[in-house]
């Protein structure tokens, strides 16, 4: 399966959140669950997924372009809410050898009230952030990269080496990345290039096919955004890490090939998704999605047109 900048006084924080916000389609901030951690092995490595909270999005900011009718249909068969979707975040550590590798970071202290709980998950599940030898980032949207500063913008795994695609780096560090983004989502660019900073010179910078880890080896799944990678952890029982590639254990499954609003490119995104549900469910392999249901790993399988989601 192989496959920029601090604030600088450019946005106030209140008109920061207030951006968030206003890209999420006003959702209301939704409490925060309780969440426990989930450990899987590949034989050579043990997974371990942690909670950083979960959202709450209005259906029409997800899918506004799907069949509405359809899509209230398959929620309801599914037994979720028809009012909103409520994803949870879900972060994964790696551990292998004398290496502890986080993929992605939570959205940390600064985007949505419901989110932001990696270091509580952390600590309930023994897991010191000195530990951390490496941090790997699928993508730079907010609740994947913000978590990786605290409120005094220093580095929440101080010791850690880091681990970013080229392409996603290139792109939120380009000039023209604010134009390229809708308005109400320009706050993404001006956080990312937030953290970014914090690890100027610290970066090793990967793309698809590389084997980012021994064991570990990147995918490219662009759509969501242009550089998005997921994360293939090899063993005897391979375990994909998602990232948002694959967003939905309904809706992504049944039709992989609705446009969803969430991917930059929704044409490349329902491409890359629906190929990926193919491969997963040929190979067989199990896959550790970000808004999956908490803990968030499951297979893949082939029902007529379309797959099912059947968690581990």
């Amino acid at each position: 399966m192989s496959t920029m900048l601090r604030n600088g006084g450019l946005l106030s924080r209140r008109t920061f959140l207030a951006g968030t916000a206003a890209a999420l389609g006003g959702a209301a901030f939704a409490p925060v669950r309780t969440a426990r951690a989930q450990t899987l092995s590949t034989g050579s490595a043990e997974l371990t997924v942690v909670s950083d909270g979960m959202m709450t999005l209005p259906l029409n900011f997800i899918f506004p372009d799907a069949p509405q009718d359809e899509l209230v249909r398959l929620l309801e068969e599914a037994g979720q809410p028809t009012d909103a979707m409520r994803p949870d975040c879900n972060v994964t550590l790696v551990r292998s050898g004398d290496r502890l590798v986080i993929f992605d970071v939570g959205a940390g202290p600064n985007f949505m009230s419901s989110t932001g709980k990696l270091m509580e998950s952390l600590e309930a599940a023994g897991v010191d952030p000195g530990e951390v030898t490496d941090v790997v980032i699928t993508h730079a949207h907010p609740d994947h990269l913000w978590g990786l500063t605290d409120d005094f913008d220093e580095l929440v795994f101080a010791d850690a080496d880091y681990h970013i695609g080229r392409t996603e780096w290139d792109f939120w560090s380009s000039p023209d990345a604010m134009s390229q983004m809708p308005e109400d989502r320009q706050t993404f660019v001006v956080g990312a290039r937030n953290r970014f900073a914090a690890l100027d010179g610290r970066v090793n910078f990967i793309k698809g096919g590389d084997e980012v880890l021994p064991g570990i080896e990147a995918v490219d799944t662009p759509g969501h955004t242009p550089g998005h990678l997921s994360f293939m952890v090899h063993g005897t029982e391979p375990v994909l890490i998602v990232g948002d590639a694959i967003s939905n254990t309904t809706v992504s499954f049944a039709r992989p090939d609705w446009p969803t609003a969430s991917d930059q490119d929704p044409q490349q995104g329902a491409g890359t998704r629906l190929a990926l549900l193919d491969r997963l469910a040929t190979d067989k392999a199990r896959a550790i999605g970000f808004h999956f249901p908490h803990p968030g790993a499951g297979m893949v399988e082939r029902r007529g047109n379309g797959f099912v989601y059947v968690p581990a």
